[in-house]
């Protein structure tokens, strides 16, 4: 049975019998099932759901895809199968087996989730921290073999000058503790992101955070050790704070600064806790409670996650 929702909304509905999959070795007859898929995707403005059997694969559409406009590489592969299904190249269960592995792909120690940028706006970014240098050489080829930027974070430093022998056209940062590989320089955010550091000794912190924010695409500046030790060093670059349209605050010790910069500007500012100080600081703990009760509204993340305050900035600086 097949089902045609026409106007906006698309959706193919197939119904298959075991023993109706294929016949003889050649493709079962889908009408023009296909043919008309294709045409209704070209102006398609909404998710298309393919449920072939007991297995139902949902695959998002770029919300942009039409007649007149070039299909992304997702819609492309897409349109492909289902005309190849129709001219009787492919039959409906060789699509299947092609279609069901979309959504992710899976190296057995790690199930890469292609749909994310579908979902979220972004793509999966990887954790090096536990990870082996193997692991992520397989998780980095398979993402590139997709035509994928691809960003690890929490690299040591020998896996990272690893990665970089295995992979020459990526970057690896010391201070960031990150390696990527950027081919699409496109600036996608709508504003500045300013990072701030309270000490030197939060940049570790504060530069993974600048290096997140430019791999998605923002404008980026940074603006370190200005901390409230020296309060007249911050207030130097006034202009700066308040032309952001966000900003990151790392702080360590007793995690002051946050609260400082969120007084005297408009934009949202993302408060980072880092592990630095003394006995008493517990780990960042001091700085985590002092910015989760700051009088100035902020938003927090956890202790040293200059990785997720920059994923979160990029979402607002996309807004």
């Amino acid at each position: 049975m097949t089902r045609l929702l026409k106007g906006s909304d698309v959706a193919i509905s197939v119904g298959v019998n075991e023993t109706e999959k294929c016949v003889g070795g050649k493709p079962i007859p889908w009408e023009d099932v296909a043919f008309q898929a294709e045409t209704e995707l070209t102006s398609a403005t909404t998710p298309v759901s393919h449920d072939i059997g007991a297995a139902t694969i949902s695959i998002l559409m770029n919300n942009s895809v039409r007649a007149s406009k070039t299909p992304r590489i997702a819609d492309e592969r897409l349109l492909k199968i289902l005309s190849s299904v129709r001219s009787g190249e492919i039959c409906v269960e060789e699509a299947y087996e092609t279609l069901k592995d979309m959504p992710f792909e899976d190296l057995t120690h790690t199930k890469i989730d292609h749909h994310r940028a579908v979902r979220k706006g972004l793509h999966e970014v990887i954790f090096g921290q536990g990870k082996t240098v193997d692991q992520m050489t397989d998780i980095i080829r398979a993402m590139r073999q997709k035509n994928l930027d691809v960003l690890v974070t929490r690299v040591r430093t020998d896996a990272g000058e690893a990665l970089l022998s295995r992979f020459p056209e990526g970057v690896f940062s010391k201070d960031a503790g990150c390696f990527f590989i950027r081919k699409d320089l496109t600036v996608k955010g709508k504003g500045t992101i300013l990072v701030i550091s309270a000490g030197t000794s939060d940049i570790k912190v504060a530069e993974e955070a600048y290096i997140t924010s430019t791999f998605f695409g923002n404008t980026t500046e940074k603006l370190y050790d200005v901390g409230v030790a020296g309060i007249h060093r911050l207030f130097q670059h006034l202009e700066t704070l308040k032309k952001a349209r966000v900003i990151i605050v790392a702080a360590g010790m007793e995690g002051a600064l946050p609260s400082v910069v969120a007084g005297v500007v408009s934009a949202p500012v993302i408060a980072v806790p880092t592990s630095v100080g003394y006995g008493a600081s517990f780990g960042g703990l001091t700085a985590l409670l002092a910015m989760l009760n700051s009088c100035a509204t902020v938003s927090v993340m956890n202790i040293d996650n200059g990785f997720g305050a920059s994923y979160f900035a990029t979402l607002i600086n996309r807004l």
